[in-house]
């Protein structure tokens, strides 16, 4: 059962932190804390240090990376705490990705925080 889904707002929406992950558990809505520890959280990218931190928070167990080549963050600091992370590689999220920051290099940039 998907409980939250979400996509990088940032612009949409003039929201600093509304990153994909971030979306998702907004949308997700208000849940229990044992809701959190029993999800899998599907990410197109290696979360950034803010996501981690809500991954950490909520204790959510495991991650699914669509691909880690364009932008790797806190993988370390997630399994250092107990999180699974699992990386697909993905060629199609790679893709994509590559096509974007070729495409917007300042917008990318202003979202990873450079």
């Amino acid at each position: 059962m998907i409980i939250g889904r979400g996509h990088n707002r940032r612009v949409q929406r003039g929201n600093a932190i509304l990153h994909g992950e971030m979306d998702a558990l907004e949308n997700a809505g208000r849940q229990p804390a044992s809701v959190y520890r029993e999800c899998v959280l599907f990410t197109t990218l290696s979360p950034c240090s803010m996501c981690s931190g809500a991954i950490l928070l909520y204790a959510i167990p495991r991650v699914i990376v669509g691909e880690n080549k364009t932008f790797m963050a806190e993988e370390e600091l997630l399994r250092s705490r107990g999180v699974s992370i699992e990386v697909l590689q993905n060629q199609e999220c790679i893709r994509l990705m590559e096509e974007f920051i070729r495409c917007n290099p300042r917008l990318w940039n202003e979202d990873i925080g450079v």
